[in-house]
């Protein structure tokens, strides 16, 4: 494994203390994609990226299902906007 200099470390060490922050962002920016897109191959997709950002978020499979499951953007709107109230 390859060494890093100190600047390599901090600029590590501040991404994985922001992660859920960097991760609550694309998930709002996939969101808004959502309400945006057209076509059910593109929503498809941004359905898969927003059950990783989930995992991610380590949110209980039990909303991450029901948010998945009803397809609905304003759904994950709202939980969306009450995690990030949570970690602001």
């Amino acid at each position: 494994m390859a060494d890093y200099s100190q600047n390599q470390k901090k600029i590590i060490s501040r991404y994985y203390a922001n992660l859920d922050q960097i991760v609550l962002n694309r998930l709002s920016e996939i969101a808004t994609e959502l309400y945006l897109a057209e076509t059910e191959p593109q929503k498809k997709r941004l359905w898969e990226r927003a059950d990783k950002a989930m995992q991610k978020l380590k949110i209980p499979p039990n909303l991450s299902d029901h948010i998945l499951e009803s397809r609905n953007p304003e759904i994950l709107a709202q939980n969306l906007k009450n995690w990030l109230k949570g970690k602001g």
